[in-house]
């Protein structure tokens, strides 16, 4: 038989209140194989982070298992927590301390050796380009240095899965490319890296996605997969007036969604809506000349707001 999958979860479910009446997690199962970046990707509220401490053990769930690396989460807490790092969406950095005595002082949690620790500790900086920077205190770091700094301390006991929980979250667009080309190189280090993360092109850079809402799982494939779920044809407007764009296009023959992108409009058309130059004459014949309309490939943010569409559609009383 071969080695365990790296993260197996089967009907987790975690309730919150006096009643259990709050459920942050529902029914989550999902399998996460060696070696693969993979990404829960949901709103906030959506279970993400719940999702996060349950399988790393640092809460228990209300039903169902998981396992980590073949180990019960629950029944063998602490062997799970020694072959995993984890770094959570609330900074666990000492912000009196500098860069090397937060690494550090992680290094004695995990119990590494003393002349180990400087080996990793000096390729943890160098890997981080954080070794200029290793006197500064925490609390003078960028959101982008500090988010780094974390990712240090957690892999200083050199974990075989790594958990990063929205790790890019108020971090500079330019410090979130440099952090995932630096999580790029932990992969082919060969770790396991499970990242929750809010932003839609960031999953774009997972191997595969769970889409989770509301503590569901709604959907889970790679995202070459997930883009194939959406329905019909998506056509892209840009224009001078969003706001009239919108009202002006949604009851037009063929729309089955208008969903406003950043400057655009995205238009859902059913399969057997008319072509592109028929839908430019009836945008025309409705005073929108001045567009430019563009067939274009769906995004994963296309695919989640299309699948919440439809689950919220199919069950309005959810």
């Amino acid at each position: 038989m071969g080695s365990p999958p790296a993260i197996e979860a089967t009907g987790l479910v975690k309730r919150f209140g006096a009643a259990g009446e709050i459920a942050a997690v529902d029914g989550l199962s999902l399998t996460v194989a060696r070696g693969e970046v993979f990404g829960l990707v949901g709103p906030d509220g959506a279970g993400k982070t719940t999702s996060m401490r349950l399988l790393t053990g640092v809460m228990p769930p209300t039903a169902g298992s998981a396992q980590v690396l073949g180990l019960d989460v629950v029944r063998d807490p602490e062997a799970v927590r020694a072959r995993l790092g984890y770094a959570p969406q609330q900074s666990s950095l000492y912000a009196d301390l500098s860069v090397a005595e937060n690494i550090q002082f992680y290094a004695d949690l995990f119990g590494v050796r003393r002349g180990e620790r400087e080996r990793r500790m000096a390729d943890l900086l160098a890997f981080s380009r954080l070794d200029p920077f290793r006197r500064r205190l925490a609390r003078n770091l960028s959101g982008g240095m500090r988010q780094k700094l974390a990712l240090c301390c957690a892999l200083i006991h050199q974990p075989e899965i790594l958990f990063l929980d929205e790790p890019t979250i108020g971090v500079d667009p330019v410090s979130r490319r440099d952090f995932w080309l630096l999580i790029y190189q932990l992969l082919q280090q060969g770790l396991t890296l499970l990242v929750s993360t809010p932003y839609l092109d960031e999953a774009e850079r997972c191997h595969r996605v769970a889409l989770m809402e509301r503590g569901r799982l709604i959907a889970c494939e790679t995202p070459a997969v997930l883009r194939r779920l959406v329905p019909g044809r998506l056509v892209e407007l840009r224009g001078p007036d969003l706001g009239a764009l919108i009202a002006l296009t949604r009851d037009l023959p063929g729309v089955t969604e208008a969903q406003p992108f950043g400057d655009t409009l995205h238009l859902r058309l059913a399969e057997d809506a008319a072509d592109l130059a028929a839908l430019q004459a009836a945008l025309a014949a409705r005073g929108l000349t001045r567009l430019t309309v563009r067939p274009i490939a769906p995004s994963l943010e296309d695919v989640f707001v299309s699948l919440l569409r439809d689950r919220r559609r199919a069950a309005p009383a959810d």
